[in-house]
């Protein structure tokens, strides 16, 4: 008996696996652009990227002068410390202070020495997030008539903590010193923060 080889038999592939491969393809695909929304919501917003790094100029900031600027929502205190600020801070020893961590963003244990809460060759600079870190209130000490408390750094009214001019805490019921936020200067007279 002879056979014969239907014309949609040949080579091996019929035309029904042809459409089945065909409709497969088209409900992966399908699928794929049907996910593709759900999947993108889960990205932050441009509003949020915007705020993931913010560059600030500091040429403007005399000696002794201080800003605030925001970041991530917090408020970064940026202060141009003048040279006797820089050296009552760099005078401090670890073992008196409450928090021995300089509780810098992105390290481990650093001590809590001026060196570690600057930049090399910055140390006039110190840039922190301006949180006391008991409660989250905003301390005193960015504008010339804040009270800066005995420490002569930042004083929150709250409930009395005093941090001294390299921002960390000397007394009051604050635990910790104040965080010193991931930055880097970009040019001499310019951060970029996170």
């Amino acid at each position: 008996m002879a056979t014969t080889i239907d014309d949609d038999q040949q080579g091996g592939i019929n035309r029904r696996d042809f459409i089945y491969i065909g409709t497969a393809a088209f409900a992966a695909i399908g699928g794929a652009a049907a996910m593709w929304p759900l999947i993108d919501q889960w990205n932050p917003d441009a509003s949020t990227l915007s705020l993931a790094s913010i560059e600030v100029d500091l040429a403007p900031i005399q000696p002794g002068q201080a800003i605030t600027v925001l970041w991530r929502g917090k408020p970064i205190f940026i202060r141009n410390r003048m040279p006797e600020e820089v050296e009552k801070a760099k005078a401090v020893d670890v073992k008196e202070l409450k928090d021995p961590d300089a509780e810098v963003i992105g390290t481990a244990n650093l001590p809590a020495t001026d060196a570690n809460r600057t930049k090399p060759g910055k140390e006039k600079w110190l840039v922190m997030i301006g949180i006391c870190t008991h409660l989250g209130c905003i301390p005193k000490g960015q504008s010339a008539g804040d009270e800066k408390g005995p420490y002569g750094g930042w004083f929150c009214p709250c409930h009395g903590s005093a941090y001294d001019t390299s921002g960390r805490i000397r007394m009051g019921p604050a635990p910790r010193n104040m965080e010193i936020p991931p930055y880097r200067f970009v040019e001499d007279t310019k951060i970029k923060i996170g």
